[in-house]
């Protein structure tokens, strides 16, 4: 058996793999890295890597020759996935892989979250491709809201864009060893698996945060312009990098990320690392 882990310079590529050599031996471990030099890296830690970029088909079926299954980080090059991930998927198909374990975002097909087409165009293609797979359907990364979490234990203020709506802000690496789990072709997974922590506000976020620090919190409901000025003035973030987090609390509000988790005890032989324990490792608390 042979298993290839996409993105696999990235977080979230980069935890798969340390996760995946501890349930399979490492030389059926591939990585894909976009060249020689983001390369070198994977290989000094003894992984074997394929190069092709989501962008060109031909290296993509290149990379994908005499893989039987694929662990497909999604893109992060936003507005662009739609061709990418075909891209992926038709190289897949034409390599002969024989299961998918996709990234995918909670309820994908029925959200009406922006954030969500690309998704559920790709989890499309993927069933159209008959290729057997894995809806990894990710949950908020608790990376994500970590520049504003540093951000009001400095100023002592939490000011957000997220309302009332509720997330299941998960770590990183957490999903990535579900992911792992799911590729390495020991264990049974469903087609489709809604991944998150128990659903929480930013109010109840903050209050996790207090609890963590000691640190008392004002928490202000806020609109996304006020929410990015606030990680501009505290978090020294440039504009378009605040814009884009406040943006992101704004998915919450929508009430999208509101997916009631699927057990994940039963695939991962345990439950998510707790929001209060992600927030002690992240703060070194």
């Amino acid at each position: 058996m042979t298993i290839l882990v996409t993105g696999a310079t990235g977080g979230y590529g980069a935890a798969a793999l340390n996760e995946l050599k501890t349930l399979v031996p490492q030389d059926e471990i591939f990585a894909l890295a976009r060249s020689e030099e983001k390369a070198a890296t994977l290989r000094d830690k003894g992984f074997q890597v394929r190069i092709a970029t989501y962008d060109d088909p031909e290296s993509l079926e290149k990379a994908f020759s005499g893989i039987d299954r694929l662990l497909f980080v999604s893109s992060s090059e936003v507005g662009s996935r739609k061709a990418q991930h075909q891209h992926v998927v038709d190289a897949a198909k034409n390599a002969g892989v024989s299961y998918i374990a996709y990234t995918s975002f909670n309820k994908a097909d029925t959200s009406t979250s922006p954030l969500a087409e690309e998704h559920a165009y790709t989890e499309k293609a993927i069933l159209t491709s008959g290729i057997a797979h894995t809806f990894l359907r990710n949950n908020w990364y608790m990376e994500n809201d970590l520049p504003l979490i540093e951000a009001a234990l400095k100023v002592g203020k939490l000011v957000h864009a997220g309302g009332d709506g509720k997330a299941g802000w998960v770590l990183r690496s957490e999903l990535a060893k579900l992911g792992a789990r799911a590729v390495s072709g020991k264990f049974d997974f469903p087609s489709v698996l809604e991944a998150g922590n128990p659903l929480i506000t930013y109010k109840q976020l903050a209050e996790v945060v207090e609890s963590v620090t000691g640190t008392k919190l004002d928490v202000v409901d806020a609109d996304v312009d006020t929410a990015s000025q606030f990680l501009q003035d505290n978090a020294g973030l440039p504009q378009d990098f605040a814009d884009m987090i406040a943006g992101s609390q704004s998915v919450v509000k929508s009430g999208s990320l509101a997916v009631e988790p699927s057990d994940i005890e039963q695939y991962l032989g345990r439950p998510f690392v707790t929001i209060k324990e992600s927030l002690q490792q992240l703060l070194g608390k």
